[in-house]
């Protein structure tokens, strides 16, 4: 049985959902997600969507009696793209301290990338490498590429809310939507490929993030959520083109009723798919190896092992 430590815990503020992660040693004794949209809106309005604050504020508050009940007392916070972007991003990060207790770190696309790839590599087989890890998120894309070690990593601003709310405005999307949404992620990779030559050496794509797991899902057919199925799934590429064909084709009241589909991913899974498909037919990649582990991982295993300058002591509750 693998020996367990002093828990840290690791909380994720995305564009899409807010995470938990609370680890001890190389046991995740908690792990939760729950869908806030706090990037809702974000290219419009320049702003966090005020609901998804609310939202996401109240969900801190939850985390954080889960945090204290496990008895955590070395936690980090991290936010990514939308608050990255977003022109009231330090007010909303001020308020989650209040909640939290604890600071809340805005990390840039290529820590972002650094934490993805430590942690969604971190039980795949080195001997399979150099690998290309990609992370579709709500509103950015990380690649990162590494063999037994993170090399570099680049982020682009392409996700599956992103996308969906740039492009896919017809129900079911129609075909020029797609077609744009497709050439907007294809661009990006123009420049990825440009800035990180070293993305086209890569033998193994490693997919992480709720967009792959659900394609994975989906392909699946999983009645219910399981951790066990997705983790290192092969997803091939023939099989996630026929995925995206099924749910692009289907109207929101329709799709939401595939297995594998949580009904709070339906609207915005066909822009992921985009995404997800635009990597693998740019670097022609047959299959995705599926990770459960990700960057919640990643800054959880540092901040077991390291004295991370923003690794924050709890206060006594």
């Amino acid at each position: 049985m693998p020996s367990l430590g002093t828990p840290v815990a690791v909380v994720d503020c995305g564009t899409n959902s807010i995470r938990l992660l609370v680890k001890a040693g190389s046991v995740a004794i908690e792990r939760r997600m729950i869908v806030t949209r706090l990037g809702r809106g974000i290219d419009r309005t320049g702003r966090l969507d005020p609901e998804g604050v609310a939202r996401t504020l109240e969900v801190l508050g939850e985390y954080r009696d889960l945090i204290e009940a496990h008895g955590v007392r070395r936690s980090r916070a991290v936010a990514t793209q939308a608050v990255r972007e977003a022109a009231d991003g330090a007010e909303f990060t001020a308020r989650c301290v209040e909640v939290l207790g604890f600071p809340v770190d805005v990390i840039d696309g290529v820590e972002e990338g650094r934490y993805t790839f430590l942690g969604a590599t971190s039980e795949v087989d080195e001997d399979l490498g150099p690998f290309l890890v990609v992370d579709i998120g709500g509103g950015s894309t990380e690649l990162s590429v590494g063999t037994d070690s993170f090399e570099a990593a680049r982020s682009i601003p392409v996700g599956s809310v992103r996308l969906t709310e740039q492009q896919l405005h017809s129900d079911p999307p129609a075909p020029e939507e797609l077609s744009n949404a497709f050439a907007i992620v294809d661009a990006y990779l123009d420049d990825v490929v440009r800035e990180l030559p070293e993305v086209e050496d890569a033998v193994t794509l490693v997919g992480t993030g709720g967009t792959i797991t659900t394609i994975a899902a989906v392909e699946i057919g999983l009645a219910s959520y399981d951790r066990d199925a997705l983790h290192r799934f092969v997803l091939t590429h023939a099989a996630a083109e026929d995925v995206f064909r099924t749910l692009a084709t289907e109207r929101l009241a329709d799709r939401v009723h595939n297995p594998g589909l949580a009904r709070d991913r339906a609207d915005i899974i066909v822009g992921g798919c985009c995404a997800l498909l635009g990597v693998m037919r740019r670097f022609d990649f047959k299959e995705c190896v599926v990770s459960e582990t990700d960057i919640l991982d990643g800054v959880a295993d540092e901040l077991a092992t390291a004295a991370s300058p923003s690794a924050t002591p709890l206060p006594p509750g």
